[in-house]
């Protein structure tokens, strides 16, 4: 594993001035040779002045801001050079420049099983940026696509871990734990690009769905368990109210009822109470007794 080695490189105004200089120099040399007629001399000093020249010329290079500029001599590992600016160095040395920006990936649409063996469509949307330039410059081949490919590992490998919807209320969902899905996605994906010296700053879900084969069963599961939540809150209410009125009467002392009226009482209360369309009340005319 390749570390990130800073190193330093001198001002692009020094290789100018070399360079120019050099070619001065080479210029003046040829001049002076053909007018002495000394070929020997121009190809033996003038010639070769003019190719240093051009070599200290190729060593100059910048370095823009949130950009690295990694340096490889004859196949090793010079160092890196962050400080952006107008630099001179090696002209043997190859320049690779890796851009320290941050990027978005936004992932594509994929088919996956969740925990619960459901197919469900998943994507994420992935900021990263390069925390090491040698490390994403020797140690794998294309870090761009290695960022790519190991995303979508990740995120197949969260829809596995985690239903899409918890039965329990407690319980870890892909729909209802946004948060906690992200942070263990963003934990995921930097443990596997730490090797291409990648920081993953964010990782979030994108697009979650059911795959449409299912798609109808489940809007049709997800109504039935809101009806049943919402009969059971009624339900919940209306005893309550019961047991109030009930109380209220007998504390009271308005009315005296007998087990059987209280229980012709509630069984009506409740149906005014639980019931999905409002009540039409019986006026009774007569006595409570027959």
């Amino acid at each position: 594993m390749t570390t990130e080695r800073p190193t330093s490189a001198l001002s692009g105004a020094v290789g100018l001035i070399v360079s120019l200089f050099l070619l001065a120099v080479g210029i003046m040399t040829i001049v002076h040779g053909i007018g002495e007629q000394r070929p020997l001399f121009i190809v033996g000093v003038g010639l070769p002045l003019l190719v240093l020249a051009a070599l200290s010329a190729a060593g100059l290079f910048t370095v823009q801001p949130n950009q690295a500029v990694v340096l490889i001599l004859f196949g090793t590992y010079v160092g890196t050079v962050r400080q952006s600016g107008w630099w001179w160095t090696n002209p043997f040395n190859t320049k690779k420049r890796i851009s320290l920006r941050v990027r978005s990936l936004n992932g594509q649409t994929i088919k996956v099983n969740d925990a619960m063996g459901n197919p469900v469509e998943i994507a994420a949307v992935v900021v990263w940026r390069v925390r090491d330039s040698a490390m994403a410059t020797f140690d794998v081949e294309d870090f761009e696509a290695f960022v790519a490919v190991q995303s979508e590992t990740a995120v197949r490998h969260l829809a596995t871990e985690y239903p899409y919807d918890a039965e329990a209320p407690d319980s870890i969902s892909l729909r209802g734990s946004i948060d906690k899905v992200s942070e263990f996605l963003r934990s995921e994906l930097q443990q596997r690009l730490q090797t291409a010296g990648v920081e993953v700053i964010e990782a979030r879900l994108s697009h979650l769905a059911y795959a449409p084969e299912i798609a109808g069963a489940m809007l049709q599961r997800q109504q039935a368990a809101a009806i049943i939540a919402a009969r059971q809150r009624i339900v919940d209410g209306a005893v309550g109210m019961v047991e109030m009125a009930l109380a209220r009467l007998a504390a009271n002392n308005v009315i005296d009822l007998d087990e059987e009226r209280k229980a012709a009482m509630v069984s009506n209360l409740l149906v005014v109470l639980c019931g999905e369309r409002a009540a039409t009340p019986v006026l009774n005319a007569g006595t409570l007794h027959q």
